[in-house]
């Protein structure tokens, strides 16, 4: 759910709905620290958001990207001290997610775009005695950073349909855990085609963006709503320091800047720092250069309401963002998922 997009007030409800509730952990220190006018850690604002998130009842965890090193150890075990119901990770093969800390009672839940991936995370932490909960199997329609390089986007193999059926051959193999399918679903009806194909359950971003409780900013809200067809791209040259392609409304300032050239190179946030030779956390690659990459975490930041006096926004979203006509509740939603009612 990017940055700042589902925190505690948007998990809260969606897990009062009957829902999973997810907060995203990416930036969490920074957008917990300006709420609240206190200073917070990576830990403390995991442990803090997912408190929050649980207190009203039902169920609620977090998103963790690999791809974000510096923060990701810290990130978990603030939510496994939290009581995190789930800790779902991609952005790369969390390999070393069941070895960080005794996960007691929260599900561990990777994300993977194949059954190969599957396959190597389960190998991976089968030799620690552990076994995915379950695991999000990510098609190509999701929004956000892919699981896909660009000539894959489009193949017909890499269709949500057709990546399941392999890949829940592969979670029976290991155990029988839940498959849950994410990218692309939009209607109750979609959600119930996928469970009959074998689907255990569904993720969902992109709809829950354009909710009341989303934490999105009002523009950002307002430019899904708005958003048509061929409003919608995904990114790549320029694009994430992390080296994923990403969906994103091309009219979103910063990346208009991006194509442009017109950003300086910048990394003052450093989320997707990687480790240099020294093994310090200073190697980005939008930190030596705009040519080919631009610092997505101030452009997201921006569009979460952190910063926008002093950064452009970026509006990331699902393929099916232009279907999207109007701000709802939460509540609404949710009815209109599991088949109790129609939006009209």
């Amino acid at each position: 759910m990017g940055v700042g997009v589902s925190l505690s007030p948007l998990a809260s409800a969606v897990a009062r709905e009957g829902g999973l509730g997810i907060v995203s952990s990416a930036c969490l220190d920074r957008l917990v620290s300006k709420r609240t006018g206190k200073k917070f850690n990576t830990y403390e604002a995991a442990y803090e958001e997912v408190s929050r998130a649980k207190a009203a009842g039902g169920f609620a965890g977090i998103n963790i990207m690999a791809a974000l090193v510096r923060d990701y150890e810290d990130s978990v075990k603030g939510a496994l001290d939290a009581g995190a119901d789930a800790i779902i990770s991609g952005a790369g093969l969390p390999l070393t997610l069941p070895a960080i800390q005794p996960p007691k009672d929260t599900a561990l839940i990777p994300i993977v775009s194949s059954a190969r991936a599957l396959d190597i995370i389960c190998k991976k932490w089968g030799k620690i005695g552990y076994r995915p909960d379950a695991v999000v199997l990510e098609g190509p329609l999701a929004g956000g950073h892919l699981g896909f390089k660009m000539d894959q986007i489009d193949v017909e193999s890499n269709r949500l349909e057709n990546l399941l059926p392999p890949v829940k051959d592969m979670a029976v193999k290991y155990g029988d855990f839940p498959v849950i399918v994410a990218g692309g679903i939009y209607t109750h009806g979609d959600i119930v085609r996928f469970m009959e194909m074998g689907a255990d359950g569904v993720q969902m971003g992109t709809r829950f963006l354009a909710t009341e409780e989303s934490s999105a900013s009002e523009d950002y809200k307002n430019a899904v709503v708005g958003a048509k067809d061929e409003d919608i791209l995904v990114a790549h040259d320029p694009g994430s320091p992390c080296g994923l392609p990403f969906r994103v409304i091309k009219q979103s300032p910063m990346f208009v800047s991006a194509l442009k050239r017109l950003r300086p190179p910048k990394c003052d946030k450093g989320y997707v720092l990687l480790k240099d030779k020294e093994g310090k956390f200073s190697v980005c690659p939008a930190k030596a250069s705009n040519e080919h990459h631009f610092c997505i975490c101030n452009g997201l930041l921006s569009s979460a309401g952190y910063n926008p006096d002093k950064e452009e926004p970026l509006y990331t979203v699902g393929t099916n963002a232009s279907r999207i006509d109007r701000i709802v509740p939460v509540s609404t939603l949710m009815d209109e998922l599991t088949g109790k009612a129609l939006i009209s």
